[in-house]
């Protein structure tokens, strides 16, 4: 895979969050020519920032709900594989401003897919939703991707409605290639708990523990019992950049909804991620449960089948929770320690694929 992407002019919506970094700067250290488009920065520290990945890539600071200027940016462009990132990502702040949510979820993968219908350049276009797209019954086994759409919170059923929204575009005006008319092949991609150095978003479970540690507090969590995919934020991103290849490449059956979660055994509750991730920081427990704090409904109970992906697209998790939680934990203790984080994330990035 590491020789498709040199050269390739590829375009990421919402480049400057977590994810979105971390795929900056992979495709950048693959050789890709990297296009961003999103929000500035919603935290400071940033990942965007401690990456320099200004420096490395060619970054543009607009609302994907701007229609005109998300066509804009990508016509002129012209990319031939295009990454939607852009969102917004928390549960509790959706109920904060539901009508936010909604706009940029909804009608942003609207603009976006408007935008690629209307650029012919663009052979290979990725939509990254969530876990939480589906109808959520709180049952024991994990959800497939032919499981029906839904979602209680407004982030939830934002995330349902960008599938729905992703799978008309792609049957009224993607369903194959046709020479003369719209060339680009369309799918979704679900993950599930993302982990991984860098993240500082309010209301996300890693960031809040550090945040925590940093300030000397007790870790406060509202939901314990709550299970969760848990996974590391490289294997979700391979998946993603192995689909773009694949629909790059023509191949129209991989125009569809994927899955990219981690096996069964990796997910477990919120007690037991901050449990894991203390042990590895090298602290003892000092967190409290306070559920009075937990004011709105989250999920309790939520699992991902990825069996599709794993024999379609031959991707799997290359890290184990263990492993992830340990990552995760060196990370932030090298960026407390003043190390060079870009190294270092590179070098997370090359461990990470000399996995087979």
């Amino acid at each position: 895979m590491t020789s498709f992407w040199n050269n390739k002019k590829v375009f990421i919506t919402g480049h400057t969050g977590f994810k979105g970094s971390w795929l900056s700067l992979w495709l950048n250290h693959l050789g890709a020519d990297v296009y961003g488009y999103g929000l500035s920065p919603a935290s400071e520290p940033n990942l965007f920032r401690i990456l320099n990945l200004e420096q490395k890539i060619k970054s543009s600071i607009s609302d994907i709900r701007d229609l005109s200027k998300v066509k804009s940016a990508i016509s002129e462009v012209m990319p031939e594989i295009v990454f939607h990132l852009a969102a917004q990502p928390l549960v509790r702040k959706s109920y904060q401003d539901p009508v936010e949510t909604f706009s940029t979820n909804i009608m942003g993968t609207v603009n976006f897919l408007e935008s690629v219908r209307a650029c012919r350049s663009i052979k290979s276009a990725v939509i990254v939703t969530s876990d939480k797209c589906y109808e959520n019954k709180e049952w024991a086994w994990p959800y497939r991707e032919n499981e029906p759409m839904g979602g209680f919170d407004p982030y939830s059923s934002s995330k349902g409605c960008a599938e729905l929204i992703a799978s008309s575009y792609r049957n009224s005006f993607f369903s194959s290639v046709k020479p003369g008319e719209y060339s680009a092949l369309v799918a979704t991609a679900r993950a599930g708990n993302v982990i991984g150095g860098g993240d500082w978003s309010e209301d996300r479970l890693i960031p809040d523990i550090v945040k925590s540690i940093n300030k000397n507090e007790k870790i406060v969590l509202r939901n314990p019992s709550a299970i969760r995919p848990w996974q590391h934020v490289l294997d979700s991103l391979h998946g993603y950049m192995t689909l773009a290849n694949k629909l790059y490449l023509e191949e129209s059956e991989y125009a569809d909804s994927w899955n990219f979660g981690p096996s069964d055994k990796n997910s477990f509750s919120v007690e037991e991620m901050v449990k894991k991730f203390l042990n590895a920081y090298g602290l003892n427990s000092n967190y409290e449960i306070n559920k009075s704090a937990n004011l709105v409904h989250e999920a309790n109970y939520l699992k991902l089948d990825s069996s599709k992906a794993k024999a379609k697209l031959n991707w799997k998790t290359k890290w184990e929770t263990e492993e992830s939680v340990e990552r995760t934990a060196k990370w932030y203790k090298s960026y407390f320690s003043n190390k060079d984080m870009t190294a270092y994330s590179l070098n997370e990035i090359e461990e990470h694929f000399q996995i087979n």
